[in-house]
């Protein structure tokens, strides 16, 4: 991957040059059984991994860097519900992972309609 590639999503890259993100989110669950026990606190095992989620919150602005397009490329693959392979720009790959959900926020629209920013949210949950 290019040095100013931040993250790669399949073969969707977010990068300094293209649609960046400003922050990602982390969430990792473990799972555990509970027993309750009478007058003591519920015993607790370990059952295994559970959720991990990421959210990229963003800021795309076509006039300068990205492409309208990117945020209709991102939908596409959420729509065909397909995993896809997340890396760091360093190669550290993160797992698989799907596309749960895309929040858009249009701003500064100008003559046709068409925003000059979007802020965007990109939540991704891990499937292997």
């Amino acid at each position: 991957m290019a040095s100013d590639h931040l993250l790669a999503l399949g073969l969707f890259a977010f990068g300094m040059d293209t649609i960046s993100y400003q922050d990602l989110e982390r969430r990792t669950d473990w799972n555990y059984g509970r027993t309750a026990r009478y007058g003591a606190r519920d015993v607790a095992q370990f059952t295994g991994p559970g959720s991990d989620t990421i959210t990229l919150n963003g800021v795309l602005v076509p006039e300068l860097a990205g492409h309208y397009s990117d945020l209709d490329r991102l939908r596409e693959m959420g729509d065909s519900g397909k995993e896809h392979s997340l890396a760091r720009g360093d190669g550290t790959v993160l797992g698989r992972f799907i596309i749960m959900a895309l929040d858009t926020r249009e701003q500064n629209i100008i003559k046709g309609g068409r925003p000059r920013r979007y802020d965007f949210a990109l939540d991704l949950q891990r499937v292997d």
